[in-house]
């Protein structure tokens, strides 16, 4: 049985004899793709031509993120969804991307004994195929998180890792008493790599902590430096993220001289619990 339900009707998915796709009870079928993951975004969803991250901005960020720059988020990340996480619970990330975080939240709950089912959801048919690639064992979907093709009170854990926060659908599929973990980037995040950028410079604006629907039960601030040593990897942690289109191409020449860069990262973990 999926994990996921069926995005026409409502009813459960189910995986076909074949298991070439997914099926539900009304045969409202989804064709698996050959990279393992599943399309149920409906085309009356969203009117955008570029559907999330497109093979450019997921293949900086896959190549960016394997050389380690972030283990310091990671290395807080997995010992806080452990602590939440039992034997057989749902766990989705809302907004999985490439599955990099994903992955290795998968990996390090088996290596302490702990077998969850895990799936993941993305706008990107780019990101899902490569994070299919990481582990066949996550089943994943593209589909947006203003419209997850899951049932109500279906997850035990909802992970939302530098993603759109929609409430009303983490409400309507956490059970009563689930857990959300939410990442997202604090004030002084890449600020030195916008410095090399732009002209005029400006933080990120914070972002309020409460949730309506969710009691909030812990934050983790994790604020460190890295040293980058090469143009390649300047212009792909650049390239992965939004500024990357809305930036002009004089803008984007600016880094093509640079050799190396020293610049901050700053992330918040904030761990609610559903009311």
């Amino acid at each position: 049985m999926s994990n996921f339900i069926c995005p026409v009707c409502g009813r459960q998915l189910n995986n076909a004899a074949d298991g070439k796709c997914l099926v539900c009870e009304k045969n409202h079928s989804f064709d698996i793709a050959k990279s393992g993951y599943v399309n149920l975004l409906m085309s009356q969803q969203i009117k955008a031509k570029r559907h999330g991250d497109d093979r450019l901005m997921v293949n900086s960020r896959r190549d960016f993120l394997g050389k380690g720059y972030y283990n310091p988020l990671l290395e807080r990340l997995l010992p806080t969804v452990a602590r939440y996480a039992r034997n057989g619970c749902k766990i989705l990330d809302a907004g999985c991307g490439e599955c990099w975080y994903t992955a290795n939240i998968y990996e390090h709950l088996e290596r302490n004994h702990i077998k969850p089912q895990l799936f993941g959801v993305d706008i990107s048919k780019d990101a899902l195929a490569a994070g299919a690639k990481r582990n066949r064992d996550i089943e994943l979907a593209v589909a947006s998180v203003f419209r997850i093709p899951v049932g109500d009170g279906a997850c035990d854990i909802l992970l939302s890792v530098f993603a759109p926060l929609c409430r009303e659908e983490f409400v309507r599929i956490l059970k009563a008493g689930g857990i959300l973990i939410r990442v997202i980037p604090l004030e002084k995040h890449l600020l030195s790599l916008k410095t090399a950028v732009y002209d005029r410079v400006y933080e990120n604006k914070p972002e309020g902590l409460e949730l309506e629907g969710f009691e909030l039960l812990e934050t983790q601030e994790v604020k460190s430096s890295i040293h980058i040593d090469n143009n390649e990897d300047i212009r792909r942690v650049f390239t992965m993220t939004p500024y990357y289109y809305k930036t002009s191409a004089k803008d984007q020449q600016k880094l093509a001289s640079l050799p190396q860069l020293d610049t901050e990262i700053e992330f918040g973990i904030f761990t609610y619990r559903k009311r």
